[in-house]
C-alpha cells in the first residue's frame, strides 16, 4: 500500500482550531500499519463523546462543538479518517472499503483507545461507520446522536442531489474539498476556513480518501457492504440503547433518513428528537453551538452502564 502524509506546516494557524495533534497507528490491513490522527478537549476523567467527521471534511469540521462539550464536562474525541484530516493517506482508490473504513476507526476508538461507555456524534461518513460499531459493538456504547446520516444498504437509490455529488466528485480533474462542504452549507464560509479544509490534500495525488468515498456508500442491493449494513439494520432494530436524531431542517440528501432511523431503533422511543435550524448537510458548520449543546444535554441525561 502506497501510503502519502501530509507536512505538518500545512496545519499551521487553522482558524479556531488551535488543539494539539494525537497519533496512533492501526493495521493498514494489508500488512503494514497506518498512523490515524485524533484531537481531544475536555476532562479526562469525563463521559466520552466519539465525534466522527466524513467525507470530504476532517476533525476541523467539529471545532464549534468541542469547546460547548469540553465546558459541559464532556471528553470529545475526535479522530480524522483514514484518507483526511492528519491521518496518513492511502494513493490507491483501491485501497479504501466500507469495511476498512470500519475497522480503521474500530481499532482507534477501542484497540488503541479503549473508548468506554461512548456517546457516538456521527454525521455522514461518520454515521455509516459509527452506526456498524454501534451495531458490531453495542457494549462499548452508551448512546448516539446521529446528525444528517443514514446506513443504506442499496435497496432504495438515492436521492439525485447525491449523485450529482457523486459524479462530480468522479469527473473533476481537480477536486475542490473546501468549495465541495461549501456547497453543503447553507451560509458562506470565510476563505480560510475553505483553505482549512483543503489544507489536508497538497496535491491531487494525496485525494484518494474523498476521491473513493462516494464510491464505497452501496446503492445496489448486491454492494460489498450490504451484507453487513443489513445486519448492522437488524441489530439495530433490537438496541435499547439511547438513540437520538439530530438532523437539521436543510439536508436533501439524507432527510429522510431521520424518520427512519426514530421508527426502527427502540432507543430512540420517548426521546424529544431536535431539529437543528437553519443546517445544511454540514449542520456543524451552519449551526455547531446549537448541536453541540443537544449533545451535552443528551450526555448528560444518558442512563450510563456501570
Amino acid at each position: 500500500m502506497r501510503v502519502l502524509r501530509t507536512p505538518d506546516e500545512r496545519f499551521t494557524e487553522l482558524p479556531g482550531f488551535g488543539y494539539r495533534p494525537h497519533y496512533a497507528e492501526v493495521p493498514d490491513q494489508d500488512g503494514g500499519a497506518l498512523r490515524m490522527a485524533y484531537v481531544v478537549d475536555g476532562p479526562a476523567d469525563g463521559p466520552v463523546a466519539l465525534l466522527l467527521h466524513g467525507e470530504p471534511s476532517w476533525s476541523f469540521l467539529y471545532r464549534k462543538l468541542m469547546p460547548v462539550l469540553a465546558e459541559a464536562g464532556i471528553r470529545a474525541v475526535v479522530p480524522d479518517l483514514v484518507g483526511f484530516g492528519r491521518s496518513d493517506k492511502p494513493g490507491e482508490l483501491s485501497d479504501h472499503s466500507y469495511a476498512r473504513h470500519v475497522e480503521w476507526v474500530r481499532a482507534l476508538a477501542f484497540d488503541e483507545l479503549d473508548l468506554r461507555r461512548v456517546t457516538l456524534v456521527g454525521q455522514d461518513w461518520g454515521g455509516l461507520i459509527g452506526l456498524r460499531l454501534l451495531a458490531e459493538h453495542p457494549d462499548r456504547f452508551a448512546g448516539t446522536v446521529a446528525a444528517n446520516t443514514g446506513l443504506p444498504t442499496g435497496d432504495h437509490d438515492m436521492p439525485e442531489v447525491w449523485w450529482q455529488f457523486r459524479h462530480t466528485v468522479e469527473r473533476s480533474e481537480n477536486l475542490d474539498i473546501g468549495r465541495l462542504v461549501q456547497s453543503g452549507c447553507r451560509a458562506p464560509l470565510d476563505p480560510e476556513v475553505c483553505a482549512a479544509y483543503d489544507a489536508p490534500f497538497p496535491t491531487e495525488e494525496y485525494k484518494a480518501g474523498p476521491r473513493a468515498m462516494p464510491r464505497l456508500v452501496p446503492t445496489k442491493p448486491d454492494d460489498p457492504a450490504t451484507r453487513a449494513n443489513r445486519s448492522a439494520w437488524d441489530a439495530l432494530s433490537r438496541s435499547g440503547t439511547p438513540f437520538l436524531t439530530a438532523f437539521s431542517d436543510g439536508d436533501p440528501i439524507t432527510g429522510p433518513m431521520g424518520p427512519v432511523l426514530r421508527r426502527t431503533i427502540p432507543g430512540a422511543a420517548g426521546l424529544d428528537h431536535p431539529t437543528v435550524p437553519g443546517g445544511g448537510h454540514f449542520l456543524q458548520e451552519d449551526a455547531g453551538e446549537r448541536l453541540g449543546r443537544i449533545v451535552a444535554e443528551f450526555v448528560s441525561t444518558v442512563r450510563r452502564p456501570a
